[in-house]
């Protein structure tokens, strides 16, 4: 299961960061953070335009490269982002398989002032403190992988160290699993991450499983106009685009097309 890889290869790597950077180190470093935005969503703010999380990704594995390394430039995808007023950028910092990193997350923090969510597996509390050091103003929380006490556990420390989280699920089961340990953010995965095939309609179908009080965003397959739209239509509050985004020559183009603003001609 690529599932099991991903968590095994995160361990790992794990492992070795904190044998080079002890907890204590990076708890002490939080008093000398500079001041990050905060991210938060509306829930019932249906009327408003969808927010746009747009997400800096060389490489995935379902796609394999994305973008060539030689041209990752992930400062200036932030900038392209920035120009186009996204509501927060996404960062890849898997190692392995994603080829990103916590340095690629501190650059763009060090770049814009939109608040970053650090996209990872995040399976220890050590993580949590790696993001907020590193400039992450919200960290993901993978239900599959997760348990519910460790659920419950992240997301207290997620409060304590001001980081929002997004929690992620892909089934009514893994809803159910986030609600219960007081999820105020869920992304629905079309993705699963299994098999990493992906059904579209996975959000929609999951979105009256989730009360009205919690902000729910659709992660993956989002690639037209037409999709948003239908989201939109559904009460989605946000979108999570990584490929579409990536692969785009013109990305301030491609997020306004999304979002249903074209240029007049």
């Amino acid at each position: 299961m690529i599932l099991d890889e991903l968590v095994a290869a995160t361990r790992k790597n794990l492992q070795e960061r904190q044998a080079q950077v002890p907890l204590a180190v990076l708890q002490a470093q939080l008093a000398t953070l500079p001041p990050r935005p905060h991210f938060t969503l509306n829930a019932q703010a249906s009327d408003q335009p969808i927010k746009v999380i747009a997400e800096i990704k060389q490489a995935s594995p379902s796609k394999g490269q994305i973008v060539d390394p030689a041209t990752f430039d992930y400062q200036q995808i932030a900038r392209d982002y920035t120009a186009a007023h996204v509501d927060m950028i996404s960062v890849l910092t898997e190692e392995d398989y994603f080829k990103g990193s916590l340095a690629i997350l501190s650059a763009v923090a060090q770049t814009t002032q939109l608040p970053i969510l650090r996209k990872d597996f995040t399976i220890d509390p050590y993580m949590l403190y790696e993001a907020k050091v590193a400039g992450a103003s919200a960290i993901l929380l993978i239900v599959a992988i997760l348990t519910d006490a460790q659920l419950k556990d992240f997301l207290a420390l997620a409060h304590e160290l001001d980081l929002a989280a997004l929690v992620e699920a892909h089934d009514a089961d893994e809803i159910q699993r986030a609600i219960t340990a007081g999820a105020t953010m869920i992304g629905v995965n079309n993705r699963n991450l299994k098999d990493f095939s992906v059904d579209f309609n996975n959000t929609q179908r999951l979105r009256a499983s989730i009360p009205t009080d919690i902000a729910v965003i659709s992660e993956s397959g989002i690639q037209t106009r037409t999709d948003v739209a239908q989201l939109e239509a559904a009460g989605i509050n946000a979108i999570l685009v990584g490929e579409t985004f990536m692969r785009a020559t013109d990305k301030p183009a491609m997020i306004a097309k999304l979002r249903g603003q074209y240029p007049r001609g």
